[in-house]
């Protein structure tokens, strides 16, 4: 059974969607303060938390951080905060989606349910070989089995958005591609400001990248990003 944390001092928005939830079968629990929500992530993790930007006992950013810092499953912020910036800075720390209150319940299950297909459909790939690309005097690695990147055999602390976009952009090596493919390939589903969030990966990506960031994922001016790393075989 799936297991899904919450974190929201709402009490009407905690309830609601926990009991929401719990009629798809999953496995919920819901709390109130960080610090609950903290110790029982230290006890299991969750396969996906919902959390609230919007706590009182919390910087909701700063939590976010500390968790993606130390853990590595899918986040979806819930919030009141509307603003493009606050949504932008959710990606860069490592969210998995953004949804901003009051929120559809059923628009929640169904992006939930997109992040599992996704994350099944990843770890049942036959394909378990790794994959390298070489650029001036580095080398990148993908190991689809894994999961992981690494870069001169040092891992890449990789989001799963990260992980979606710099293997499609390596997988299409020397194509460039337009924002909207990278978004039609890489998420289910558009939001107004995900051009921008395109962006923000990117950013995130090349600065695990290296002195050859910008040669590895080069910027076209006016139309979008070409991966520059030559396939090896190996």
């Amino acid at each position: 059974m799936i297991r899904i944390y919450i974190l929201d001092e709402n009490e009407k928005d905690r309830l609601d969607i926990s009991q929401y939830l719990v009629l798809f079968e999953y496995d919920v629990t819901a709390y109130l303060t960080s610090d609950e929500f903290l110790t029982a992530l230290n006890r299991k993790i969750p396969d996906v938390a919902i959390i609230s930007l919007d706590m009182s006992d919390t910087d909701g950013f700063q939590l976010l951080k500390t968790m993606k810092q130390k853990y590595d499953f899918p986040v979806i912020v819930i919030t009141e905060k509307k603003s493009e910036s606050d949504r932008i800075l959710s990606f860069e720390l490592g969210c998995e989606d953004y949804l901003i209150k009051p929120i559809s319940k059923k628009e929640l299950v169904l992006r939930i349910n997109v992040i599992f297909r996704r994350m099944f459909r990843e770890e049942g790939s036959e394909d378990h070989n790794l994959h390298t690309w070489k650029l001036r005097n580095s080398q990148l690695t993908q190991n689809t089995k894994s999961h992981k990147f690494s870069l001169d055999g040092e891992p890449l602390e990789l989001t799963n958005a990260e992980w979606r976009v710099l293997s499609y952009l390596s997988t299409n090596a020397g194509i460039l591609l337009t924002r909207e493919q990278i978004i039609d390939n890489c998420f289910d589903y558009r939001s107004d400001s995900y051009d921008r969030i395109v962006d923000t990966h990117i950013k995130n990506i090349r600065k695990m990248l290296g002195s050859y960031a910008q040669e590895w994922i080069e910027t076209v001016r006016g139309y979008g990003y070409r991966f520059s790393g030559q396939p090896v075989k190996i």
